[in-house]
């Protein structure tokens, strides 16, 4: 009987080496950033132990860098915000670690909660802040590294709208 099942004319796919993939060392696309974001998430210890607060203006530290992009993590005292401003040529995504975050955009307003997830594109208008009475803490990628983060005088729309938690 004949078969066109490629994996049936090769044998076992794991006999064949030369036709694996081999793992990529850095993330390449947008689900491997969002996975590692996840997974740096998850090592609190590497993370938390970095975290500082401070009320004058937000805190931020490099946490990682590699090929074309680099991870920062920031903590928001409440009354922290952005203000309305992009990222220049960079694409980011941002997940709250901890506390509660306001993501405001053209689109509405989004409350971003530990685990949620926002990938955005070059020229994404948006600010974020801290409208509670708890510290937060966020963990941003960007890609390529971040160069500019130019403001917008314009205000960012105030309509209420959910994000989904990763």
């Amino acid at each position: 009987m004949n078969s066109d099942s490629d994996l049936q004319i090769a044998g076992d796919l794991l006999e064949v080496q030369h036709l694996l993939q081999p793992a990529r060392q850095h993330p390449a696309t947008v689900a491997e950033f969002a996975g590692l974001a996840r997974t740096l998430a998850a090592d609190r210890a590497r993370w938390a132990p970095l975290v500082q607060y401070d009320a004058t203006s937000r805190w931020y530290h490099r946490l990682r860098t590699g090929p074309g992009y680099e991870v920062w993590l920031l903590s928001w005292v409440p009354g922290q915000g952005t203000g309305p401003h992009d990222h220049g040529r960079s694409s980011g995504l941002l997940t709250v670690l901890a506390g509660e975050l306001t993501e405001r955009s053209g689109s509405g307003s989004r409350t971003l909660v530990p685990g949620t997830q926002r990938v955005f594109a070059p020229g994404y208008v948006h600010e974020v802040a801290n409208d509670t009475i708890e510290p937060a803490v966020s963990l941003h990628i960007y890609y390529p590294g971040l160069t500019e983060m130019p403001m917008h005088a314009a205000q960012c729309a105030p309509a209420a709208e959910n994000a989904v938690s990763a």
